[in-house]
């Protein structure tokens, strides 16, 4: 059992660490005006605008036109990888 807890927490640590990258690339293409019919840019928006759309309705994300949303995902996702993920990986290594 400790040694399915543990893969499964590595799983999912590796699920978070794929997301974090698609927001980043997200991010980026943003910044380039994407044709909004190509399947990559699709893709990006279907994957990251229902978690940003919940962060918008928490907080004020928009500052002078700069959309802080992604940044919170991804120091959401480092403090549970850091936080969370480590600190129960450290307890079942025990």
């Amino acid at each position: 059992m400790e040694v399915f807890l543990i893969n499964l927490l590595q799983f999912v640590n590796y699920v978070l660490h794929v997301y974090m990258w698609i927001v980043i690339i997200a991010a980026l293409v943003s910044w380039v005006s994407p044709d909004p019919y190509n399947p990559i840019v699709r893709f990006l928006s279907r994957a990251t605008e229902p978690v940003y759309a919940r962060i918008r309705r928490l907080l004020p994300t928009n500052f002078g036109g700069l959309d802080i949303a992604p940044m919170i995902v991804i120091f959401a996702i480092l403090l549970v990888q850091r936080v969370l993920l480590g600190s129960l990986l450290e307890l079942l290594a025990r």
